[in-house]
């Protein structure tokens, strides 16, 4: 006899996570389908709450929307679990140049980041061990989660109650007919969503979207003394973790790229932690993951074209911890019929591609 459920969710990252959180806590049944790969995006995450990133220094996209939510939904989840997953701190850009600094000085005449930027100069209050040559501006608002920590106990709650099974997803099982979806002879669900990260490049009814993985690295270190206050970014973030130890990332590599992590990110990640402090430190850990970035650096959600029962929620790439809370309740809502799918996610956006692609792999209903 098949157990029904009204969402099965594929993949327990940042985005099936949320979601499944979100989902079940309006009372939907779901059960989570996740391997547990060594290799997922959320090994990688600094977990960023930064309202104003990127070298261009732009206030992020709806942030004045997503923060709030994001930091809704993390205090809640960390009443539920019991744990601390959240820390809200300044995040410290730091100029890397007198043309840095000069051009960020310029733009705060027009205050382009509202509320967020609480002082960009030229010669900031001195922090033990902070290189700051060239001055910067600190963000304010902002903070980091510890992503991988959180997921680990959100998994152990799921496997604890049944709703997160350890199992890799197998396509060829997945059956839909006029009414619901079946799998492996053993489940029903109304509606199956795909949260694979950059596994969906393989997904046979969604490899047309325009996702393609990057693989980032970063690195653990010890350094005694290095202020732990804030955030520190300069062309890497770093992100303090207790008792001197940091955090420190990330990486950018497009395919192909190595299995695991290699030395030229050691040694690149390295070069750049030592042009952040002035304290000698030691490496203790390093990680690899992919991310799944987006031709658009917007996330996919949305319907299969095809399979009214089948769909996305995807491609969050680094933004991931900052939009997800807001876009797992948008989602639902959507998905309850109460609003429309905002167009910049919809992946009706890439209607041209799956006309283009016809994938034969697809099952009709």
């Amino acid at each position: 006899m098949r157990e029904y459920y009204d969402y099965l969710l594929i993949g327990h990252g940042l985005a099936g996570a949320t979601l499944a959180t979100v989902l079940r806590r309006r009372g939907h049944s779901v059960l989570v389908l996740d391997a547990a790969p060594a290799d997922t995006a959320s090994t990688v995450a600094a977990g960023l709450l930064n309202p104003v990133a990127g070298k261009r220094l732009a206030l992020g996209w709806r942030v004045a929307e997503f923060l709030p939510a994001a930091i809704r939904y993390y205090q809640s989840l960390e009443q539920e679990l019991g744990t601390q997953f959240l820390q809200l701190m300044p995040i410290l850009k730091l100029f890397s140049s007198i043309a840095d600094q000069n051009n960020a000085m310029a733009r705060s005449a027009d205050h382009p980041w509202q509320e967020f930027v609480e002082e960009v100069s030229a010669e900031l209050p001195p922090l033990p061990g902070v290189r700051q040559d060239f001055g910067g501006m600190r963000i304010r608002g902002g903070g980091y989660i510890a992503v991988r920590e959180m997921l680990a106990a959100q998994a152990e709650k799921g496997v604890a109650e049944g709703w997160l099974r350890r199992e890799t997803f197998v396509p060829e099982q997945l059956v839909t007919n006029a009414t619901d979806v079946c799998y492996a002879d053993t489940v029903r669900a109304g509606r199956v969503i795909f949260c694979e990260g950059s596994a969906a490049v393989h997904n046979p009814w969604f490899s047309w979207l325009p996702l393609t993985p990057n693989q980032g690295e970063v690195l653990d270190v010890h350094c005694p003394g290095l202020a732990e206050e804030q955030v520190l970014n300069k062309g890497a973030y770093v992100v303090p973790l207790g008792n001197g130890r940091f955090r420190v990332g990330a990486t950018y590599r497009w395919p192909p790229f190595a299995a695991g992590t290699t030395v030229e990110a050691r040694t690149e990640l390295s070069q750049r932690f030592a042009e952040v402090t002035t304290l000698p430190f030691d490496v203790l850990q390093q990680w690899a993951g992919v991310r799944p970035a987006v031709r658009d650096r917007k996330p996919l959600l949305g319907t299969h074209p095809a399979e009214p029962f089948l769909s996305i929620c995807n491609g969050f790439g680094s933004k991931g911890v900052l939009m997800a809370p807001l876009l797992a309740e948008h989602f639902a809502n959507v998905l309850a019929g109460t609003t429309e799918m905002w167009p910049e996610v919809n992946i009706r956006r890439f209607q041209s591609f799956y006309s283009a692609a016809h994938p034969a792999a697809v099952i009709s209903s």
